[in-house]
């Protein structure tokens, strides 16, 4: 089995980065492997996943602080999962001090209350792909999603209908048990109600007594314009349903662009490789330059215009997000040299050459001069 790389390498990024910076990495190097870019690419799709692997316990900051101290098992353990406290433990999840003693000698069963407690349910993340223009522009979209629901048979309590689940009768609807160990006491786990404190006896048959049952569902969300690669949509409260009485999950929808075969996008600027004839570059020119949304705008192209020359459109960018500012349109000019010319055109050009007195070409010009200087 292949080994895990540091997280930190994945990234690219230094051990005492900030937020901000790790944020920053992953945005750039999931742009560059994303599988939509590399279809087909077996290695862009695994770098792909250990990149998400390692952004999604280093933006968190308990489960970063976890692999600090544990390494890549550190973010799956749960109780002592901090760098902080005494003897590298992490007090705060068990409450502080007297927590402590209580697990080790049989003290209050904070633990097992904290264990009922009510719990946010899962976060569920959808991979929304748009078009270029959707993404520019804004859209609506509607989708199908999975998530686990209470069933609507028991109302999740996963008893049958008629009947209640009853309090375990090993650890009295704690969901943990006592165990001695020597002059200690330790708590673990009900092995009879696996940690639910409730025992089943006539079960849901319609969830079988999960008191869950996985749903498909059609969810509508309204597009920002301006929205960028790799961002993130929050639906609030659309993940899974909490347990015991605790709020929903949130539904993160991670946006994906196409993309376009014209334009390429720098935060709310667009860039556009312009091709024009030597001739419309020596001599000037008004011509339509496309716009995003399949539009046209007049410019200009000054006389003795070079190759890879920039000029900029304002206004003909993207929108920013939630913001009327738009960017602009950045336009780089390649100037297309014939490839086949009849013998009428070339004489022309022959003509053109024997008349031209050099200073037609200033970057020529100052090249020889060097080039003499050089020599004498």
């Amino acid at each position: 089995m292949a080994t895990k790389r540091d997280y930190y390498e994945v990234l690219g990024v230094q051990k005492n980065a900030s937020a901000d910076e790790i944020k920053k990495a992953y945005r750039k190097m999931a742009k560059e492997c994303h599988p939509d870019l590399h279809p087909n690419d077996k290695q862009a799709e695994e770098r792909f996943k250990e990149l998400n692997e390692a952004h999604e316990v280093l933006s968190d900051p308990d489960k970063r602080a976890r692999y600090d101290q544990f390494g890549h098992d550190g973010p799956n353990m749960g109780g002592f999962g901090g760098a902080g406290g005494m003897g590298g433990f992490d007090f705060g999840g068990f409450g502080g001090m007297g927590d402590i003693f209580d697990q080790l000698f049989g003290g209050g069963m904070g633990g097992a209350a904290r264990r009922n407690a009510p719990q946010q349910g899962n976060d569920l993340r959808y991979d929304m792909r748009l078009t270029f223009e959707e993404a520019a522009f804004g859209c609506e979209k509607s989708f199908d999603f999975t998530r686990n629901e209470h069933c609507e048979t028991c109302h999740g309590t996963g008893a049958k209908p008629g009947t209640q689940p009853k309090v375990c009768p090993t650890c009295k609807g704690t969901g943990q048990v006592r165990v001695s160990g020597g002059f200690m006491m330790t708590v673990r786990t009900c092995s009879t109600c696996g940690g639910t404190g409730k025992i089943i006896s006539d079960k849901c048959p319609s969830c079988g007594g999960a008191g869950l049952v996985r749903k498909k569902r059609t969810a509508t969300v309204k597009v920002p314009a301006g929205i960028d690669h790799g961002q993130t949509i929050i639906m609030r409260g659309d993940g899974e349903p909490g347990v015991n009485g605790g709020p929903s999950g949130d539904l993160y929808i991670q946006v994906l662009v196409r993309p376009h075969k014209l334009f390429k996008r720098d935060g709310v600027n667009l860039h556009l490789d312009l091709p024009i004839s030597f001739t419309q570059a020596a001599l000037g020119a008004d011509i339509d330059v496309p716009t995003l949304g399949g539009g046209k705008t007049s410019f200009h192209i000054p006389e003795g215009t070079q190759n890879d020359a920039e000029f900029r459109i304002k206004g003909q960018g993207v929108q920013q997000v939630r913001s009327n500012y738009r960017g602009d349109l950045i336009l780089h000019v390649r100037v297309e040299i014939p490839r086949k010319l009849n013998e009428k055109q070339k004489d022309l050009l022959r003509q053109f050459d024997e008349i031209s007195t050099g200073k037609e070409y200033e970057g020529r010009k100052s090249f020889l001069d060097k080039v003499k200087d050089l020599f004498n």
